[in-house]
């Protein structure tokens, strides 16, 4: 909608005292820039921060009666928030309204206007602006059936299948059926739950959701590889990977990151693989020491061989000369390995 909002505010601050319209303008930033805290105005005129408080509401107590000559404006904004459900977070809503040029004016208006409901940003939302008081006080319900979903399922999901996951509980919640759009309104005001590069979402302290650092990067690459991978590869995968904040990545870097990282586990000559896949950390020596461990019975080189090949991308003639090594494995008359004694007292 065409809406003039830097005429509007010029028309509802005309007529006001000089520094009462001054006050108002610096307070909201309607010529420019952000707005001025009281206090910063109040070192400005040598006022105390209270005065400067008592001079604005003396200009909004005059400017509040004019705003019906505006109703289409007022009305506009109105629709607008009834659409998104009745809620927007504050500045996904300015922006939507007022562009890039316009925000400040529209920030003035809307705390004019005794309709809507402005809830600043708390420990678990952001700021949001709301249309009733209701729908503000079900924001906490909404977002908590969307966190309890999200740690049953234990994955970021697609909006479209969160919704469908909980829609029943929406529905209690509201009173009726609600379509995604407004369901995403709520999720939008939530510091709890994130969407990622992929356009998933999912909760924020997720690797999955908000990656930080080369390790979590790292991890999000082998996971959708889902193979082991060269630490170089690896890099080269960060670097052209959406959440990536430079296309470089230092090869070393990663390498070292990795190294020091129980989730990673070197698994062949700079291959790394997911500890999570069910690979066991530690040397070959140690690799052979699981298996034998886990079969309970001395085991033939070849069914070591191949237990140990599946855990470690290494040479036969590796695991060979590790199982020669006498201080950590005794082979029996039949042929068959066991750990020494002496490894295991």
């Amino acid at each position: 909608m065409d809406i003039d909002y830097k005429k509007i505010c010029e028309s509802l601050l005309k007529g006001l005292p000089q520094r009462t319209s001054d006050v108002v303008e610096k307070r909201f930033g309607l010529k420019g820039g952000e707005g001025q805290t009281l206090e910063a105005i109040g070192e400005g005129y040598s006022i105390t921060r209270e005065r400067v408080r008592q001079i604005a509401e003396e200009g909004f107590s005059k400017i509040r009666p004019r705003l019906k000559e505006h109703q289409k404006a007022l009305q506009y904004f109105n629709g607008v928030l009834k659409s998104f459900g009745g809620l927007k977070r504050e500045d996904i809503l300015l922006s939507f309204l007022g562009g890039e040029k316009f925000q400040n004016q529209v920030f003035f208006l809307l705390n004019l206007d005794g309709d809507f409901k402005r809830v600043a940003e708390g420990k678990d939302f952001y700021s949001f602006w709301a249309r009733k008081k209701e729908a503000a006080n079900l924001a906490p319900k909404v977002v908590g059936v969307a966190v309890s979903n999200f740690e049953g399922v234990k994955q970021p999901l697609t909006l479209d299948k969160l919704f469908s996951n909980i829609k029943t509980d929406l529905a209690g919640i509201f009173g009726r059926k609600v379509n995604k759009n407004v369901f995403n309104s709520y999720l939008e005001i939530s510091k709890k739950i994130q969407a990622n590069t992929e356009g998933k979402i999912g909760l924020k302290n997720w690797v999955e959701i908000n990656p930080r650092g080369i390790k979590d990067k790292a991890y999000l690459v082998l996971k959708k590889e889902q193979k082991p991978l060269h630490f170089s590869q690896v890099a080269i995968l960060i670097g052209n990977s959406p959440f990536a904040l430079q296309k470089k990545v230092h090869v070393a870097t990663v390498h070292n990151e990795l190294i020091k990282d129980q989730r990673f586990v070197l698994v062949g000559r700079g291959l790394y693989a997911l500890k999570e896949w069910g690979y066991q950390p530690g040397v070959v020596k140690d690799v052979i020491s699981g298996v034998l461990k886990e079969a309970k019975t001395p085991l033939s080189r070849e069914e070591i061989i191949e237990k140990v090949s599946a855990q470690r991308l290494v040479k036969e003639n590796t695991i060979s000369l590790n199982l020669r090594d006498q201080n950590y494995f005794i082979r029996g008359a039949d042929g068959r390995y066991k750990i020494n004694p002496v490894q295991e007292a």
